[in-house]
């Protein structure tokens, strides 16, 4: 047996205990945030399971305080777009399933009720106009053509580092007008602010503060710079110059800063990453976009879909109400698991396959639903679309050729370490 065969072997026994365990496990039991789930890539049972025989499911059996799980597409729906309900407030805990630590319960757009978030929210949505992303697209195309060209042929490295990184970092500083040798502060504050005390990106709640601290100051020199120079068209510029967003509290800046970032950086980064990874393991759909590079329209959804970035997003009750026959009590905490959704066989045809020229890709809940859509959802899709006509045009393929290592947490769904070679 060859190593790709033993690794492929392993893999299935692996998925097959953790479906095993998945349907062993007594339903109250489950706890299908547990980020192991998620780093082990084990998690498919357990939501295939609740979709089936607990759509709406009530953990009690968890580290953190009992949540509710939405898993089914229709339900993630009604909750993301019943504002008036379910509630994203920072002060009620904000839009993840563990609630914010003290000291970082920084307010952003994303983590704030109507009124206040509509006004925020456009502050920024200028940058992302056709017209301006047409003028992006051209940067795009420039770097992602250096980045490529700049890889090595016929030795291994980390394509998350080489590609998915520096092209997501090289958009983010342009987007904010960052110092441009210091981009990669942006992912490292990326990746602290949303890691978990086990990941390992930290060694301490001490170290945490620090780092984002720094990040406080550097954005607010930056921010001090664009308030007193003319308006400028970059994300700081554009906040420092509106009536909504140029008062704003330094918790409330930090908090629009640290969304923008993660924002810009996950979505884009994991998808990429996790975009190679998928036509590797999925070699006719890769022959398929070979010969027909204009599928790149359709397989970008579906890639999204596929990843799911972002693996949910929470909110707060804030009355009693009922999804799916359950009773949700005021103050409950509420799970959309949009990793889920985009499996759920009743609204998405043969979810568990990937399929890059899917009739209808746009239907995923990866970017939500209502108000709190991602507002960067085209500049992502612009960015995974250029970047891959770029590398059609110049790799026959690219190898994984080791497993991928996947981020400790069940919010931001991402790989750390996709070990690639491009034959010479």
């Amino acid at each position: 047996m060859n190593v790709h065969a033993a690794v492929s072997a392993d893999k299935a026994e692996m998925q097959r205990l953790a479906r095993e365990e998945a349907y062993a496990t007594p339903l109250a039991d489950l706890h299908p945030g547990a980020p192991k789930l998620f780093q082990n890539d084990t998690l498919w049972p357990v939501f295939e399971r609740l979709r089936r025989e607990a759509p709406v499911h009530y953990c009690t059996n968890a580290p953190i305080e009992p949540y509710w799980s939405v898993t089914k597409y229709n339900d993630i729906m009604h909750v993301d777009t019943s504002h008036g309900i379910f509630s994203s407030d920072s002060t009620l805990g904000g839009i993840s399933i563990r609630d914010v630590p003290p000291g970082y319960d920084y307010p952003s757009f994303i983590a704030m009720d109507q009124p206040k978030h509509a006004h925020q929210r456009k502050t920024v949505s200028p940058m992302f106009t056709p017209d301006h992303l047409d003028e992006l697209a051209k940067l795009i195309r420039q770097r992602s053509a250096s980045v490529l060209d700049n890889l090595p042929r016929n030795e291994t490295f980390n394509f998350v580092d080489r590609v998915s990184i520096e092209l997501t970092t090289q958009m983010l500083a342009t987007l904010f007008d960052f110092p441009w040798e210091e981009r990669r502060k942006l992912t490292r504050w990326s990746d602290v602010s949303t890691a978990l005390p086990k990941s390992g990106v930290v060694e301490s709640p001490e170290q945490r503060r620090q780092e984002m601290d720094e990040c406080y100051a550097y954005f607010s020199k930056l921010w001090n710079e664009r308030v007193n120079a003319p308006p400028q068209n970059d994300l700081l510029s554009m906040m420092a110059h509106n009536d909504a967003t140029r008062h704003m509290d330094p918790d409330n800046l930090m908090g629009n800063i640290i969304l923008l970032i993660v924002g810009g950086n996950d979505t884009t980064r994991n998808t990429m990453s996790g975009s190679v990874l998928a036509l590797h393991e999925h070699p006719e759909q890769f022959r398929k976009l070979k010969e027909n590079p204009e599928l790149i329209d359709t397989m970008v959804p579906e890639v999204i879909r596929w990843q799911t970035p972002l693996a949910h997003m929470r909110r707060t009750a804030l009355q009693d109400t009922e999804i799916g026959g359950k009773t949700i009590k005021k103050g409950d905490r509420v799970v959309m698991w949009y990793v889920s959704g985009n499996r759920d066989e009743e609204v998405i045809e043969r979810p568990n396959e990937f399929i890059i020229d899917r009739a209808r890709p746009r239907i995923h809940l990866s970017f939500g639903f209502g108000i709190h859509r991602c507002v960067g959802m085209r500049l992502a899709e612009l960015q995974l679309k250029i970047v891959w006509q770029e590398m059609l045009k110049r790799f026959d393929r690219i190898e994984v050729v080791g497993e991928p290592k996947r981020v400790y947490s069940s919010f931001v769904r991402g790989i750390e370490d996709l070990p690639v070679r491009i034959p010479g």
